[in-house]
């Protein structure tokens, strides 16, 4: 049985669908994880988070949303301290938590900018609900700054290219999702009606 939440046209007009319904939660989990680990080892501290946030408030609802990106922080910060040796001490364990809260509250930003947009899925919809989430996890970051430090790295130049390497991701997702749709390997037959 289906919640009436995954049921709803209303909440379903912007969602990403590569797969049934009862399969999403597992493919985002999967998608985004994979996608957390590339990132952690290609960039180390600049993993797309709120790129991953669009992807996940685009495909499920708001609780398992945030599980899942709860998911990639975690296999992010497992790879900077476990393989990319980032120092154990205070500031590193804070920082890594804020990172957390960032990618969390983008994921719920993500969230509600989707569900006021107006009804359709299309880049344009995608490409601004990026910008409120990589906003919102840029001021969350910066809050954090009076407390931990890193305000340097709040630069014009700094925060552009890591904006832009956002939206590079979150096109990569997207074409991932599109992809596996068109491709259907996981039962999109009868996905509505699962």
């Amino acid at each position: 049985m289906m919640p009436a939440e995954m049921l709803s046209p209303d909440v379903d007009r912007f969602r990403l669908h590569p797969v049934a319904p009862r399969l999403a939660p597992m493919f985002c989990l999967a998608l985004l994880t994979a996608s957390c680990a590339l990132a952690s080892f290609a960039l180390a501290c600049a993993t797309p988070f709120a790129a991953l946030a669009v992807v996940a408030a685009a495909m499920l609802p708001l609780r398992p949303a945030l599980l899942v990106v709860t998911g990639a922080w975690l296999v992010n910060q497992s790879i900077g301290f476990g393989m990319l040796h980032y120092p154990v001490d205070g500031s590193t364990l804070a920082w890594g938590f804020v990172i957390g809260v960032a990618a969390l509250v983008a994921t719920a930003a993500s969230f509600a900018v989707l569900r006021a947009l107006p009804q359709g899925r299309t880049p344009l919809m995608l490409a601004s609900t990026l910008a409120v989430a990589y906003a919102t996890y840029e001021l969350v970051l910066f809050a954090a700054t009076p407390v931990l430090g890193g305000e340097g790295a709040f630069t014009a130049a700094t925060v552009t290219r890591l904006g832009l390497l956002s939206a590079v991701w979150l096109a990569g997702l997207v074409a991932v999702c599109e992809i596996v749709r068109l491709v259907a390997p996981f039962g999109r037959k009868g996905a509505m009606s699962a």
